[in-house]
């Protein structure tokens, strides 16, 4: 029995999908199902029941799940021990993500920590907001960052950014040519990102600030990333909401359009778990992202840049 065996089996037995856990751990499906098998011959006891297309852990894998996970988190302390003792010439930062921030705001602030520590590894997993916190209460990860609040006491949360939602629609959609009223928001036909993402949360309370009840949304399609939901747009008569940072590429082509409807500004919030100490290289990570403070300057400075203008 490994580690990597027990990684697969604890993931698989959580998210109740092969095709789920070889996703989030970046796997072939044939290589989960393949360890799951090993496991499974190796004790001489079935882990997973196949219902349909379904799995179900059977009464030895959930006896065997609660266990696999209490090793797995003892091999991370111990490691995190020892990445520790060796300072930051090695270690390991597991990010969890949602997908607006892993997708635009995340990828520049990880590449220059890369450069500033090469022997520090970076892993991200994507997901909505929901998932990417429960990655951090399950030991899955060291930190999340979401969109939004996660109303949980185990994670401190913590403001590192932020960005808009903007509604948009197909160049040609009715509602462009003027600007649309409560009713006509109410009556659109809507494509909406997935249950638990941080956009969805916060379009509904967003809109219900300004007088539109989300309860009379006439939702047609849910879809589970921003690209998604913006290719379901463009040639149909559907209104979606992502983040501006995630449409300003289709919108500069012209490919969509964003109608006017005032939504309050988003934050992003990193998340760590109360109860679980901190590595020195997640530490370090940490540091890394905080702004800069600008230089000082002293008097005589301002003198000459007031002089030079």
């Amino acid at each position: 029995m490994t580690l990597e065996q027990l990684r697969i089996f604890v993931t698989a037995g959580e998210m109740l999908s092969m095709t789920r856990a070889a996703e989030r751990l970046h796997l072939s499906q044939p290589a989960v199902s393949a360890a799951i098998a090993t496991l499974e011959e190796r004790y001489a006891s079935r882990l997973f029941d196949r219902v349909g297309r379904r799995l179900e852990l059977t009464e030895a894998g959930r006896l065997f799940l609660p266990q696999a996970s209490a090793v797995l988190e003892q091999a991370a302390h111990a490691r995190q021990l020892l990445d520790d003792l060796s300072g930051l010439a090695r270690g390991e930062v597991r990010i969890a993500a949602s997908q607006t921030v892993a997708s635009f705001w995340l990828p520049p602030r990880m590449a220059k920590f890369a450069t500033q520590a090469p022997n520090i590894q970076l892993s991200l997993t994507v997901g909505n907001s929901a998932q990417a916190a429960a990655m951090v209460l399950q030991g899955q990860a060291d930190l999340a960052f979401v969109e939004g609040d996660i109303e949980e006491a185990l994670l401190r949360g913590e403001e590192v950014g932020g960005d808009r939602i903007g509604l948009f629609v197909s160049p040609d959609h009715p509602l462009v040519e003027r600007p649309p009223t409560r009713e006509d928001l109410e009556a659109a036909m809507w494509v909406m990102r997935d249950q638990g993402s941080g956009t969805r949360d916060h379009l509904t309370a967003g809109l219900a600030q300004s007088g539109v009840r989300p309860d009379r949304l006439r939702i047609c399609l849910e879809l589970p990333s921003n690209e998604a939901a913006l290719e379901a747009v463009e040639q149909t008569e559907l209104v979606t909401a992502v983040s501006e940072l995630a449409a300003a590429h289709r919108l500069r082509a012209g490919a969509i359009a964003q109608l006017p409807w005032p939504l309050p500004p988003r934050r992003f919030k990193r998340l760590t778990h109360r109860a679980r100490s901190t590595s020195r290289a997640v530490a370090a990570f940490i540091v890394a992202l905080q702004p800069q403070p600008a230089a000082l300057v002293g008097p005589d400075e301002v003198r000459s840049t007031s002089n030079d203008a």
